[in-house]
């Protein structure tokens, strides 16, 4: 017996059940609310993160200053950056992320992140020359830098912005911290 192909539906058919579908979907409004609540979730969780890291970055920033502190006007305008890019991934970008209660403040924030945080901002001891200190912030502000770029794909738009410009600036700050003091990019 020869094959033949099962009968399309019609046209009306699929119309009709599209209209169907439609109207039960709609009806419930419980897709759009988790979407929208979900954004806001994955956004906060992002900038927390963020927040954490860069709070970690600040402090390998205090404590190379602290053992070398011929370094510390070299390391100034850069930690003074970070805290910088803290406060503005702490600060919500949107009205509805900044109805959620708990987002858009940096106070204790702090707390080691569940998966132990990204290895850029670790709290490692300072090595005790200063060339290695500033290899070692330099090799953490690039970690991060990575990190963000990685993060900034799964971010909604205006917080993947932000991760981007703070991730750019952290490969400034790499190159700054590998340069010799002076030097002209």
């Amino acid at each position: 017996m020869p094959w033949t192909p099962p009968p399309r539906p019609s046209r009306r058919s699929l119309l009709a059940g599209a209209a169907g579908a439609a109207l039960l979907t709609g009806c419930s409004g419980a897709p759009a609310d988790t979407g929208a609540t979900a954004g806001v979730s994955l956004e906060r969780g992002m900038r927390e993160a963020a927040v954490r890291d860069s709070e970690r970055l600040l402090e390998r920033y205090d404590a190379t200053s602290a053992a070398h502190p011929a370094l510390a006007a070299r390391l100034a305008p850069l930690r003074s950056a970070v805290a910088a890019h803290t406060a503005a991934l702490a600060s919500p970008a949107s009205p509805s992320a900044s109805r959620t209660p708990g987002t858009g403040s940096a106070k204790g924030s702090a707390a080691p992140a569940p998966d132990g945080g990204t290895p850029a901002a670790s709290a490692e001891p300072v090595p005790p020359k200063a060339e290695d200190a500033l290899a070692a912030l330099a090799d953490a502000e690039r970690s991060l830098a990575e990190a963000r770029t990685v993060a900034l794909g799964g971010a909604p738009g205006e917080l993947a912005r932000l991760l981007a410009s703070v991730a750019a600036c952290g490969a400034v700050h790499t190159h700054l911290l590998t340069s010799p003091p002076g030097a002209t990019p």
